[in-house]
Parts: C-alpha cells; structure tokens; sequence
C-alpha cells in the first residue's frame, strides 16, 4: 500500500496551523493513526540553549537523539547538505494511516488551500496547482471550480479527505 499523504497549503497567515491541528484531532478521534510534516521557511530549533542535547550539538554532533520514557526525537544539523525532499522525510516517517503536509506548496501530493482575508497574501493559489482538489476560507468564495468549505467544518473537510485518499470509515 502507498502511503497516504494530504496537504494544507496557502499563505502566511491563512490558517494553515489551525487548520491542521484541527483535522489531527477530527482524524485521530475517528480512530486513524496521523503523522504530520510541517515546512519552516526560517530558521528553527526544537532545542533550548543550555539544555545538554543542545550542547552536543553546538559542540559538533551531526545528529542528537534525545529519547525518554514519553517520546523521542532526532535532530538533525544540514551543515553543507541541502533540504532535504518531502519524499526523503515521508520515507523516515514511522507506518501511518496518513501524513497531513503543512506547507511544500510546490509539492506534488493533493491539498487543499487555505484562505483567509487577513493572510499575507490573498492570491488564490488553485489557478495555478493542479494537486489543489478543495478550499477551506473564512469568507465566501465564488467562481472557483474546486469545492469550497467554511474553514471552521472540519467534520466535513476530514470527510472530503477520507474520500480523496482512499481512506474507509472505521466500523
């Protein structure tokens, strides 16, 4: 089985983060295993300054696991080495019912757009991805070919997203 990856996309500010920790919690409740991968444009770090991960780093570990009884992560320093793909980080990503993508809007994998009018940007984003197969905004939208839904119905988007990717309703 491939597997399956749903993206939200739009711009700064149009409720992208919202809206994905939303359908994480609709999803998971509905008894799916989620995943996410989330795309920084900045700088970014997990770690705080003086903590002893941070430490190892700073004094030239190319990666640092820090790992207790509750969770577990692995950072990882790029130095020289360029992004890595969506597809290298879906590749390491343990086995899920499926990945919601924030962000990578020049990816390749079906999403839906976020609108909203205090984003940074208002251009839609559709008329130009054809992976663009819905939009979520907090304002009417009309003359769009795609389908278009209030970003506060999640229940309904989190349908829109079973169906689009394959996934059955639990029994």
């Amino acid at each position: 089985m491939t597997q399956r990856v749903f993206g939200i996309t739009g711009w700064k500010n149009s409720g992208k983060t919202t809206l994905t920790e939303r359908l994480v919690a609709e999803l998971t409740a509905r008894g799916w295993r989620v995943s996410t991968v989330k795309h920084a444009h900045h700088a970014f770090d997990i770690d705080k300054p003086g903590t002893d991960s941070f430490r190892h780093r700073a004094a030239g570990a190319r990666e640092v696991a820090i790992v207790s009884g509750k969770r577990w992560a692995l950072m990882h320093e790029l130095t020289s080495e360029d992004e890595p793909s969506l597809d290298a980080i879906l590749a390491r990503l343990s086995p899920c019912d499926i990945v919601l993508v924030e962000g990578y809007k020049r990816e390749a994998h079906k999403k839906i757009e976020t609108r909203r009018l205090e984003a940074k940007d208002t251009a839609p984003l559709s008329a130009n991805d054809p992976n663009i197969v819905a939009i979520a905004a907090d304002h009417p939208v009309s003359g769009e070919r795609l389908p278009v839904f209030g970003i506060d119905d999640i229940a309904v988007i989190a349908d829109f997203i079973e169906t689009t990717t394959g996934l059955k309703k639990l029994t």
